[in-house]
């Protein structure tokens, strides 16, 4: 800063501009090229810096971050590899509507186009996986740079924004500004078409409500339950959307997703009138788009979203309404309810629920399903559940029940090695919840060194890890496919327990279901990280089927 205080470097710009805006907390791993960001963060008493182990790992925090609190999360990483490291966790921002802020230092303003040392043209490498990608070449111009990401990340339909900085810019001496933060604009569904949605649901015999998306809060999903009980609907939660209503609930009759329940998609499919409230609509949460027709679905359509391109990009409906949750649920709640008529339905699919959540039997001395109704019996309801991606998520959707909003992180992107760094996230965030990573021991091994984060900083997360020996989704995929033709899918893993405690971490290991319990009390009393390593038997590849039935099957087809 300047003798007179009325100087700032666009490294504290930046760092000023997110204060002003609200953040307290970015994730990132340092680089060279946007030294004096970081030095801006030395002179910060508003913001903290995480050090992740690898740029990947840190945008999924930030991403985490993002679907926790609805506001922007942070990433910082260096150029070339660390930009590319970082796509994965960008990528899944973009798919899961998460809003986001990567920041990626630049070659200097003098080298570029010369493919200087780890240049990458950014506009094109996120130009697809982003709501908006921009190079800031004018210290002056932070403040109005990050403003608009801020603006753009939170508006509509949540997403990532990635701003690269180059870093002679970042050395720039520009004068202090006043910054005023963004604010997020409010969209309110119109009194017609409210009006119009009762009529629908008056005549309606069959009718079901599907929750998803981003922009919910605890006073949206409370106003939509409300809106639910007076109107006696069933309700659906839309692929890792299950916090977004309480699954002990007597409405709640499941969720939407990969291994949805048979007997609720052949509800979906009978209905004559769905209430899609903030979901996109997407390949998984449509089956491969076989719950609806395409483009004019059978059943009569309500289609609510803050993302005005969503409506009509692949269905069209019978009523579309552009609007926010938060404002959406509010008006909806406030509608005289209708006379039910559809109190059997609405029951049946309760009962569905009901039977297809209770535990099932698989191969080995650790059943799986068994392990997640102990811990959906006896975490608080507030408990974070985090995963990634891999077969042993079914277990975990199927069989935990979530009962309040932002307790479930999970990429409907279908991405591996999230569940960690999502769990160190939540335990930043929320320090004194119970927050639980589930992986598979592929899954883990993309991102488990992310524990080593977790330990820094005393986010004492508690790690899951199924370990099959495999790639499970892969090798269901490839026995169905090409029945016994097993071709790079087995693994050979560490001792998971063991590499939990080089870390620093409290390590178990767990070789029949009746440990469990004691072993997650020791690891939730450990006082530090911990992991707890469950020996699966790979014939248990689905909680439906066993690897050896998939492949007979296959075979006898």
């Amino acid at each position: 800063m300047g003798a007179n205080g009325t100087e700032r470097t666009g490294g504290e710009l930046i760092v000023d501009a997110l204060s002003a805006n609200g953040a307290t907390l970015a994730f990132g791993v340092p680089g060279e090229s946007f030294l004096a960001v970081l030095d801006g963060f030395y002179g910060s008493n508003e913001m903290d810096f995480v050090i992740c182990r690898q740029e990947g790992g840190a945008a999924m925090m930030a991403d985490a971050y993002g679907k926790l609190t609805g506001q922007p999360g942070i990433c910082f990483v260096t150029r070339g590899p660390g930009a590319t490291n970082a796509s994965a966790g960008v990528h899944i921002a973009y798919q899961d509507s998460s809003p986001m802020i990567l920041f990626i230092g630049q070659v200097g303003r003098s080298m570029i186009d010369r493919e200087a040392f780890q240049e990458i043209d950014y506009r094109r490498m996120f130009g697809q996986m982003s709501k908006w990608t921009a190079e800031i070449n004018d210290a002056s111009r932070i403040p109005e740079y990050v403003n608009r990401a801020f603006h753009v990340a939170t508006s509509g339909r949540p997403g990532p924004v990635v701003l690269a900085m180059p870093e002679d810019m970042l050395r720039d001496r520009v004068a202090k500004a006043e910054i005023t933060p963004a604010r997020t604009v409010s969209i309110h569904p119109s009194n017609d078409a409210l009006g119009r949605l009762r009529q629908l649901l008056a005549a309606a015999e069959r009718p079901l409500i599907m929750l998803g998306g981003r922009g919910w809060n605890e006073a949206a999903c409370q106003a939509i339950q409300s809106f639910a009980e007076a109107n006696h609907l069933p309700v659906t939660c839309a692929f890792r959307y299950q916090d977004l209503f309480n699954n002990d609930h007597p409405l709640y009759a499941g969720d939407v997703g990969l291994g949805v329940n048979p007997k609720l998609a052949e509800r979906i499919g009978k209905s004559d009138l769905v209430l899609a409230i903030g979901p996109r609509l997407g390949e998984i949460t449509t089956s491969g788009y076989t719950l609806f027709d395409a483009p004019w679905p059978r059943q009569k359509l309500v289609h609510v979203h803050a993302g005005v391109e969503e409506l009509g990009r692949v269905y069209e409906p019978a009523l579309a309404i552009n609007a926010s949750m938060a404002d959406f649920t509010a008006a909806v709640n406030d509608t005289e309810p209708v006379h039910a008529t559809w109190h059997a339905w609405t029951d049946g699919a309760r009962a569905d629920f009901e039977a297809w959540s209770k535990p099932t039997e698989s191969a080995g001395d650790v059943q799986l399903s068994n392990i997640v109704a102990w811990l959906r019996e006896n975490t608080p309801d507030d408990t974070v559940i985090c995963n990634g991606a891999g077969n042993y998520t079914s277990w975990v959707h199927r069989f935990y029940r979530y009962r309040r909003h932002g307790t479930q992180l999970a990429p409907t992107s279908g991405s591996m090695g999230y569940g960690t760094p999502a769990a160190v996230a939540a335990k930043l965030v929320h320090p004194d919840r119970t927050v639980i990573a589930f992986a598979g021991d592929g899954c883990f091994m993309m991102n488990g060194q992310e524990i080593a984060t977790a330990a820094q900083y005393g986010a004492n997360i508690i790690i899951v890890v199924a370990n099959n020996r495999m790639l499970g989704t892969i090798r269901m995929h490839q026995e169905r496919a090409y029945p016994g033709r097993v071709v790079a899918t087995d693994l050979i893993n560490p001792d998971f327990s063991a590499l939990a405690k080089s870390y620093g971490a409290h390590g178990e290991k767990v070789r029949c279901t009746e440990d469990f319990a004691d072993a997650f009390e020791r690891a939730s009393n450990a006082g530090k990280p911990a992991l707890i390593e469950l020996e699966i038997d790979p014939e248990a590849l689905t909680p439906g089927a066993g690897l050896s039935a998939i492949r007979d099957a296959a075979q006898t087809s």
